[in-house]
């Protein structure tokens, strides 16, 4: 008996040898450190507060290719591009201005009702799980509607604080960008052009129960994560995604490369010639294929990246339409989910 607890001990210390921390101090712009600050990975449910003295240890795992984010009420939010755990960071946070009070909003002539519809729907999504999750500070929400571009912006100086009961999970959600643009000067959903939000995320689990974890499933099944994943891996077929081109099913090895580079995936896209003169940069299109269910994929540029965990570093150069579409932030995992 005793010898096995000695293994187990052994095995144990072995496993904590292995891991990595990637540790730092948050302060204020006197240097007097700042207990309680979160520290966390965008789009993960990774994270950690500091300690008293503004001191934090967070698990370091360097193909997670996500900015650090390091947050506290009252303060700028400032997220880390660049690290690695050579050495421990010093993160020094500035006192937030209320940006969104020195912004003139102009009066249009569209109401907030009208403009947060076209929100919620384009940001946490029409689908069952998207239309069950609440924001729950909506009124920090601004809005300004561009006439002449036909353009819906969307500002928030506090985080967005989303509960997604289906999933079981809570999100604070920096909102950083949206975009809605419009054919014409109208806020009618089918006028619809293109639509663009970005963030950063925390996740916290909040609901563990088998229903949650079935209903997980099913908004990983058919994502834009999925299909990342399987493009970096090469997995393709009939229970997979399909790729067709100009409506035929094609090889997709004919169309993309696969390469490893400072430990995120470099996909290489071959050029498409097409019938008919592009007026943007259009690099390729494809219809994809899901358990019956349709969607497009465009790329605009010949080079993407995208990390270990199936997220698109390029986020600008690749976009959906159809069924991967209507998955918008209601129907998002972590980062980290299944892996």
């Amino acid at each position: 008996m005793k010898r096995k607890y000695l293994i187990f001990l052994f095995a144990l210390q072995a496993n904590l040898s292995f891991s990595q921390y990637l540790k730092g101090k948050v302060v204020d712009a006197l240097n007097l450190p700042l207990p309680g600050a979160t520290v966390y990975y965008d789009g993960t449910t990774l994270s950690t507060l500091t300690n008293e003295n503004g001191e934090f240890s967070i698990l370091y795992d360097s193909k997670l290719s996500r900015p650090l984010v390091v947050s506290y009420i009252g303060y700028q939010t400032v997220f880390l591009q660049v690290y690695n755990n050579d050495k421990p960071l010093h993160v020094v946070l500035e006192v937030a201005m209320n940006t969104l009070k020195e912004l003139v909003i102009k009066k249009d002539r569209f109401s907030r009702k009208e403009k947060m519809k076209v929100f919620k729907e384009r940001f946490l999504g029409a689908t069952f799980f998207g239309k069950k999750a609440i924001i729950q500070n909506e009124s920090d929400i601004e809005f300004e509607y561009d006439d002449k571009n036909f353009l819906l912006k969307a500002y928030s100086d506090k985080p967005l604080i989303i509960l997604n009961p289906s999933l079981g999970y809570k999100i604070t959600y920096e909102l950083v960008d949206f975009e809605t643009s419009f054919s014409q000067l109208t806020l009618s959903l089918e006028s619809v052009r293109q639509s663009y939000y970005a963030g950063l995320s925390r996740y916290e689990q909040i609901n563990n129960s088998p229903k949650s974890i079935k209903n997980r499933e099913k908004a990983f099944q058919g994502s834009s994560v999925q299909f990342f994943r399987n493009l970096i891996k090469g997995v393709w077929g009939k229970n997979e995604f399909q790729l067709f081109e100009k409506g035929y099913l094609t090889n997709p090895s004919n169309h993309f490369s696969v390469t490893v580079e400072d430990d995120k995936y470099k996909v290489a896209i071959t050029k498409q010639k097409f019938d008919y003169k592009r007026l943007d940069n259009l690099i390729a299109v494809f219809a994809l294929l899901y358990k019956k269910k349709q969607s497009q994929i465009q790329f605009n540029s010949e080079i993407i990246y995208v990390d270990y965990y199936g997220n698109n570093l390029s986020l600008r150069e690749v976009s959906f339409s159809g069924n991967i579409s209507f998955k918008c932030v209601g129907d998002m995992l972590p980062l980290n989910y299944g892996m």
